[in-house]
């Protein structure tokens, strides 16, 4: 076994050595650090999804289940699904009146902290056109919760990644399209 040494003295030494004087000039805070410890918590986020932190400081999703594409399931109080044909010309992300006053009344009487919305569609269009026309669709009902105070937590959109129902039927695709608000308590 070859031992390093360095000017005569084991490397280990002069190493050890070196430990010990840099942790007596930090002195108070090499206390602090090794006084603190993680305390094991769960809370919810405000999307709704379940988080816990263990007394090594790992943190985590208290829910093992993942969706298809890796995110966590969380628990969500989804309070108003509409329907995108009553609020908006096809192919538009222009809202019509009766859709703006009907989003108005809806966001005046929810009982809610604050919302998430998001956008949905059909399969028929492409995908790139699928997730312009969410996201323009969610940020339009988003636009009127802010105009009355309503506060938004985010904004997403899936385009077609997400149905509801088959795209097989046109009654299935109809409520593929569809803007989801969530409402967190």
């Amino acid at each position: 076994m070859t031992r390093l040494t360095l000017g005569g003295a084991p490397v280990v030494a002069i190493f050890g050595a070196a430990a010990l004087a840099l942790a007596a000039s930090l002195g108070p805070v090499a206390a602090q650090q090794k006084a603190e410890t993680y305390i094991p918590a769960i809370w919810i986020d405000p999307d709704g999804c379940e988080h816990w932190a263990m007394d090594d400081g790992t943190e985590g999703y208290m829910d093992a289940r993942k969706t298809r594409d890796g995110r966590p399931v969380c628990h969500r109080n989804v309070c108003g699904v509409l329907q995108t044909d009553t609020l908006f010309a096809t192919d538009s992300t222009k809202l019509t009146a009766s859709g703006r006053g009907y989003l108005q009344q809806f966001f005046t009487t929810a009982q809610a902290r604050s919302f998430i919305i998001t956008g949905h569609t059909d399969s028929r269009a492409s995908d790139e056109y699928n997730m312009r026309l969410s996201k323009g669709r969610a940020e339009a009902v988003a636009g009127v919760a802010q105009q009355v105070g309503a506060p938004v937590l985010a904004v997403n959109w899936y385009g077609e990644r997400m149905p509801k129902a088959t795209n097989a039927t046109a009654a299935g695709m109809a409520q593929n399209r569809r803007v989801e608000v969530i409402c967190v308590k």
